[in-house]
């Protein structure tokens, strides 16, 4: 299933340039950028987000503001964001005037139709802008709002930054009922419950040692078997992981490690999207507590088949409790590697040039 768009819909005047008394920037003696416009912007155009300009230009055209007047300022903004690496996947512009109550001026969404058709996750975008307005066009569209004057553009665009990998997923069948709630930066809720203590006990040292947060509640047919519940929640992490990836771009992509006590485990994770699995643990009993060791593999591979990795675990020790620790928090740092991401940095990890 080909994941939802996301943008990010960004006022231009009080927004990205200061606004002069007289809210009309007709002249390069009016340019000027608002202090970390610039830098903030430069930040989020590597994340997975479309960048969409959206501004309301009064009698853009008429005789008190004609169009050769607008777009000079226009223009110098946009080569100067450019030169930044800053480049606008659509601009969306009004020309009405207040009282002709045009079903395309801001706030009302006449512009918006090519984002309002089901293509856009719209209650993972936002609307950044100065403005009143500009919150009452986040609630039309059904999207969050970040105000520039309340926030510092560097707040703003660490707020998109530690939101933009933040996914919340739901599954529900005969067996399991699954609640997660995973961010890879470590910004998120936690606590997690499966029903089994000792699996809960290994899937604390991903959030711990994997330097992410993670939310988690299973409801399973415990009274039948573990493996549902193993099983079901491999697969909910590792679409949760796989989703909160985006477009992977900026991505450490690999992940290495990790001794504990007598035990030592490796680790190589790889988000190249080609999903496999080799294991070479061996354990000496059948249960560490109230979970099967036989269902560890078989949770990292239903794991890997959701989250498109590839993934190498090879462990050995004496004490089954220790090994299986090692091997989680091996993960979690392979993890913690690999998720790391470069945010001034919108090239992808692969010489091919697709993940």
């Amino acid at each position: 299933m080909k994941p939802m768009k996301k943008a990010l819909f960004i006022d231009r005047d009080g927004t990205i340039l200061v606004e002069p008394a007289d809210e009309q920037i007709d002249s390069l003696e009016k340019f000027a950028f608002v202090p970390g416009a610039i830098s903030g912007l430069k930040s989020l155009s590597g994340l997975d987000y479309e960048l969409v300009l959206v501004s309301n230009q009064d009698g853009l055209g008429t005789p008190s503001f004609p169009e050769e007047t607008f777009w000079p300022c226009q223009n110098l903004m946009l080569q100067t964001l450019e030169g930044e690496g800053v480049v606008f996947d659509d601009i969306l512009i009004d020309r009405s005037f207040p009282e002709d109550n045009a079903p395309t001026r801001k706030p009302k969404t006449g512009m918006f139709g090519a984002y309002l058709g089901g293509g856009y996750d719209l209650a993972q975008c936002y609307v950044i802008g100065d403005r009143d307005s500009d919150g009452q066009l986040a609630e039309n569209l059904g999207a969050r709002v970040l105000r520039v004057g309340p926030m510092s553009w560097p707040e703003i665009a660490e707020t998109v930054r530690c939101s933009s990998r933040q996914v919340t997923l739901s599954r529900k069948t005969r067996e399991t009922d699954i609640t997660l709630t995973l961010d890879l930066d470590g910004k998120g809720p936690g606590g997690i419950d499966t029903g089994l203590r000792f699996f809960d006990h290994m899937l604390g040292q991903i959030p711990h040692h994997g330097g992410v947060s993670l939310a988690l509640s299973c409801q399973g047919d415990l009274d039948v078997d573990e493996h549902h519940t193993m099983e079901d929640v491999g697969l909910v992490l590792g679409a949760a992981i796989g989703k909160a990836l985006g477009d992977k771009r900026g991505l450490e992509r690999y992940g290495f490690v990790l001794p504990m006590d007598e035990s030592k485990a490796l680790v190589l994770l790889d988000f190249g999207g080609r999903p496999d699995l080799v294991w070479k643990v061996r354990f000496t009993r059948e249960y560490i507590g109230d979970t099967p060791t036989e269902m560890f593999p078989h949770f990292f591979r239903s794991l890997c088949s959701e989250a498109r990795c590839n993934l190498r675990i090879e462990a050995e020790g004496e004490n089954n409790h220790h090994l299986a620790e090692a091997v989680f928090k091996a993960f979690a740092r392979a993890l913690r590697q690999a998720v790391r991401r470069n945010v001034f940095d919108g090239a992808l990890p692969s010489s091919k040039g697709s993940l």
